[in-house]
């Protein structure tokens, strides 16, 4: 029997763990994350178990199946912890289905992929968006077009990259060529020629700032020490746009941007020209809905798209982000609460998050 002030400080522990809230909401975006054990029944159970929640006295928390049973505990009948949850189920089964998409030379149909699921179409399509943020037409589209821009960079004839990224004829592929790779296609292949990209540079308390726009918006935003630096990495992104030094209007739009650096309550919303794979835009657009003054993990991120095993690769888009501030990856840190790598330097991360906090 435990005595009174030892119950308390097991409890005590309990309730000050960031788990057990997570236990108490059936959180099953934690699954898979942690398990939890209840002494008075000798079982462990996943952060979901629809169980009666226990006393937290009782409570222990364990990072695998195997260091529970190891503990000497069995595994819950009710949410079989031991087994693959239904979320890594529907994830399995979406991967597969992503697979089938980039591996068809023509696009499934819808009722094609819910028939090699074994769902209905309405299930199916629902699960697919649940898990990838994406239908599985858009997501088709999505892996098409980036396969598309790998065949055009690799200095295919435009009507090859056309048929070998999947596009049934050339009409349909031109009549959304300028959606799809910002541009015409030859434009593409020659690195831009023919388009024009507005910028300007600026100098504001983190250094040289560049912001670089094109039709569609903006599709720079660059912070360094040296501003020739700047300027010449924009000219190897676009080696043969036609840059264009920014007009009264465009220099209107820096100085929005410095204003947001140097007081972020002010808030910055521009239209962004940002060329991406289908999980990169999301991972930028879960970024985008962080709160100025607020930080999140990169496993935060990857529970929020629903890809809570995918933490690598969402630290992997953050860095291959191009538009600071606007597309906020300063405010993504690691688990501990330390700042990880920065496009633009640790040191002006650091300082924009301590603007924000201040703000």
């Amino acid at each position: 029997m435990l005595s009174s002030k030892t119950k308390d400080t097991a409890a005590e522990r309990t309730l000050n763990d960031p788990r057990w809230q997570q236990v108490l909401a059936r959180d099953a975006q934690a699954d898979g994350q942690f398990y939890y054990s209840v002494k008075t029944t000798g079982v462990y159970c996943r952060p979901s178990c629809g169980a009666r929640p226990a006393r937290p006295e009782n409570v222990a928390f364990h990072l695998t199946t195997e260091a529970a049973e190891a503990a000497g505990f069995r595994a819950c009948k009710r949410c079989k912890p031991n087994q693959a949850s239904l979320l890594e189920a529907n994830a399995a089964m979406v991967a597969k289905a992503c697979r089938l998409i980039e591996e068809s030379e023509t696009i499934p149909t819808l009722a094609e992929l819910a028939e090699h699921a074994k769902l209905s179409t309405f299930h199916f399509h629902r699960i697919f968006k649940v898990i990838t943020g994406l239908t599985p037409k858009g997501y088709a589209s999505a892996h098409r077009n980036q396969t598309l821009r790998q065949k055009l960079d690799g200095k295919m004839k435009v009507t090859d990259a056309i048929y070998e990224a999947g596009y049934g004829s050339n009409s349909r592929f031109y009549a959304s060529s300028t959606k799809t790779l910002g541009m015409k296609p030859l434009e593409y292949v020659k690195g831009g020629a023919n388009t024009e990209i507005h910028f300007a540079l600026a100098e504001c308390s983190l250094g040289s700032i560049l912001v670089a726009s094109s039709d569609k918006g903006v599709c720079a935003i660059a912070i360094g020490s040296d501003p020739e630096v700047l300027l010449r990495e924009l000219q190897d992104r676009f080696p043969r746009s036609h840059l264009i030094g920014g007009d009264a209007v465009f220099e209107a739009l820096v100085a929005k941007v410095v204003g947001f650096i140097e007081a972020p309550k002010l808030g910055l919303d521009l239209p962004l020209d940002v060329q991406g794979t289908a999980f990169q835009q999301r991972v930028w657009q879960a970024l985008r809905e962080i709160p100025a003054g607020e930080t999140v993990t990169y496993t935060d991120i990857a529970n929020k798209i629903g890809m809570p095993k995918a933490v690598r690769a969402v630290a992997s888009a953050c860095a291959a982000n191009t538009i600071a501030v606007a597309i906020p990856c300063h405010r993504v840190i690691r688990q501990d609460g330390s700042l990880s790598g920065y496009r633009w330097g640790i040191e002006r991360k650091k300082a924009l998050l301590e603007k924000e906090a201040v703000t």
